[in-house]
């Protein structure tokens, strides 16, 4: 028997088909071939169709299922991850009335800024761990102002996995895990912010009915299956957003477990069993996977825009064939890259760094010494230093971390980047081969609550490696506070 899991991306729909008995992965398959269109009708905004998500969703099912050969009805459970804080609204009918507002579109962020201020900012902050900023709500809000024929006529709201759901099976829930993602569940009330919905004018019944992350949440219909090529009644087990469930394949459930990613952004994301606020406006806090009322288990995450996307940059503009020449290269420059800096954040503003969008700086770049094989480490180093800078907050609000793990396809990869984060932070990085559409997969095993036997399986099956922290702490050490001193100076001068 086996289990599907999905990665709802918005680039790509990635599939994964796991063997149920062993957590093994069977087969990995991506849709489309090319990158998922995004419209950008304004500077700032970023939207997607639903059902192109649901499109693609069907071809990848049947694509696994041919590229297995295996029968349908082998599947007995699917897992969903999804990109998180977008809005879908539907209607009575269960249609979309409108492009969903993804993830990366700022348009809201004024609405929760202003309901920040005039809610207060320690009121948000203690009850939703969180600034409305740009979250879900916020952008249902610019809806109800800028589309109030559209607004008039939602039924339900969703988050992007909560459509797919409802694709699969004809109805329409969400998780608390969901709720929190789009700042709509009081911490200190474990209840809905209905104060937030009040002030926004938003009414209580547009929320859909909440269900348990690790549950039968609801079973594919018989439409859903003529769709999908999946069997009618398939149970769907599991839903979360992204970096939860970028969390959950790595075996990161509890206090002190760390997960962390490397891709065109840098995410942080260490668990807690505290409601901690001190750093809530330089991260942000989410109900983890495995939060209930009874156990407290929140995701800090801190951001750091400005990751892979400098050294994709840095590739396109340098006389490079690909990043294995670039880390070469890196590895023939000592530790601080012989004075050269590099501070990565040209990728807009910063959450880490009080919402400021500093862009690029490269500095301290003598043209009869350096070469591009200094620009190279610079920004592994430099994107490694945001990384410590971001641990560094996590610490400040109360993070004591034990364990670091990481996949196995993104920045990670490169020793220099992995060894820099490890030394300055003093821990080592575990490395795993796995990915959101496995790790969805694997979790529909956890509505029997088995997390001991689900962990071992990630160690059994994914572990790769591990970078331990260097002996030349100094030198890291050096380097490191050179790099923060000139990111304080350009706060102060910005």
């Amino acid at each position: 028997m086996y289990s599907i899991g999905y990665d709802i991306g918005s680039s790509s729909i990635k599939a994964a088909l796991v063997e149920t008995a062993t957590g093994k992965k069977v087969a990995v398959v991506s849709e489309p071939k090319v990158e998922m269109e995004m419209n950008a009708l304004k500077n700032g905004w970023a939207e997607q169709n639903p059902d192109m998500w649901w499109e693609h969703v069907c071809n990848a099912t049947r694509s696994l299922i041919k590229k297995s050969d295996i029968k349908a009805a082998a599947i007995t459970g699917i897992g969903i991850s999804y990109q998180m804080h977008g809005l879908v609204v539907v209607d009575k009918e269960g249609k979309p009335l409108r492009d969903s507002i993804i993830w990366c579109d700022s348009r809201a962020v004024e609405i929760g800024q202003k309901a920040f201020d005039e809610l207060g900012n320690d009121k948000c902050a203690e009850h939703l761990l969180n600034s409305p900023a740009n979250f879900t709500a916020s952008k249902l809000k610019w809806v109800r102002e800028n589309e109030p024929d559209i607004y008039s006529r939602i039924h339900k709201f969703m988050l992007p996995g909560d459509y797919i759901a409802y694709k699969l099976s004809g109805l329409i829930n969400t998780t608390l895990s969901g709720l929190s993602e789009g700042v709509y569940w009081d911490f200190k009330s474990d209840s809905i912010a209905d104060w937030l919905l009040d002030y926004y004018g938003i009414e209580q019944h547009l929320i859909a009915d909440i269900v348990d992350t690790f549950s039968i949440q609801s079973r594919v219909s018989k439409r859903g299956a003529e769709e999908s090529g999946l069997v009618e009644s398939t149970p769907i087990y599991y839903r979360a957003g992204d970096q939860p469930n970028n969390a959950l394949s790595l075996n990161v459930f509890n206090p002190g477990e760390v997960a962390a990613t490397g891709g065109t952004s840098g995410v942080i994301y260490a668990i807690t069993d505290s409601l901690s606020i001190k750093e809530s406006s330089r991260v942000n806090n989410f109900a983890h996977v495995n939060y209930t009322v009874d156990s407290t288990r929140i995701g800090k995450m801190a951001c750091i825009n400005g990751a892979g996307i400098m050294y994709r940059w840095l590739m396109k503009n340098l006389a490079v064939s690909d990043y294995e020449e670039m880390n070469n290269l890196a590895a023939t420059v000592p530790i601080g890259s012989d004075g050269v800096t590099i501070h990565p954040f040209g990728n807009g503003a910063e959450r880490v760094l009080n919402n400021r969008d500093l862009g690029t700086r490269l500095a301290h770049i003598n043209l009869n010494n350096h070469q591009k094989a200094h620009l190279c480490r610079a920004a592994l180093e430099g994107v490694a230093f945001a990384f410590v800078y971001g641990m560094e907050i996590l610490k400040s609000d109360g993070i004591a971390p034990r364990v670091i793990r990481t996949g196995n396809d993104n920045l990670f990869r490169a020793e220099i980047f992995s060894n820099t984060v490890s030394t300055l932070i003093g821990h080592e990085i575990e490395v795993y081969d796995t990915t959101g559409a496995i790790g969805a997969a694997r979790a529909c095993e956890l509505h029997e609550g088995d997390f001991e036997n689900f962990g071992q399986r990630i160690m059994e099956n994914d572990y790769v490696t591990g970078f331990k922290p260097a002996p030349e702490t100094e030198k890291y050490a050096r380097a490191y506070e050179k790099w923060k001193t000139e990111l304080e100076y350009m706060l102060e001068k910005n």
